[in-house]
């Protein structure tokens, strides 16, 4: 099954890393490299799945999660918060605004595609 992700980090490295690697799998990848684009592309795009990082510019991705949430038409989207902010509690606050996942970087890619294929979004 071949997803629509849409993933969200400032830092373009990270971004190219992510999508070579989903679109070896087969998934059509979107990018954004700010909260704002994000939001933009949330609702211009309607991804089946969000990467979104917690640093960015302008809008920060706990910020972009909640807005995303607020939405009865984006609310549903599983979002995996993809950051380095590993502080203690920061995972929770992810969580709170309504991540599905929330992975620190660096990142193993195999454990994304665990994540998908244990919540049924590939098999």
């Amino acid at each position: 099954m071949s997803l629509k992700v849409l993933v969200c980090d400032d830092e373009r490295n990270i971004v190219r890393l992510i999508q070579v690697n989903l679109e070896r799998q087969g998934h059509v990848v979107v990018t954004a490299y700010d909260g704002r684009e994000a939001l933009e592309k949330v609702t211009s795009e309607k991804p089946d799945l969000i990467l979104l990082d917690v640093m960015m510019p302008y809008v920060d991705g706990i910020e972009v999660l909640k807005t995303i949430r607020k939405d009865p038409e984006t609310a549903k989207i599983p979002v995996i918060m993809l950051t380095v902010k590993a502080q203690q509690g920061d995972d929770l606050k992810g969580l709170a605004a309504g991540a599905n996942m929330y992975m620190t970087k660096p990142f193993n890619p195999i454990d994304l595609q665990v994540f998908l294929e244990r919540v049924g979004l590939v098999s």
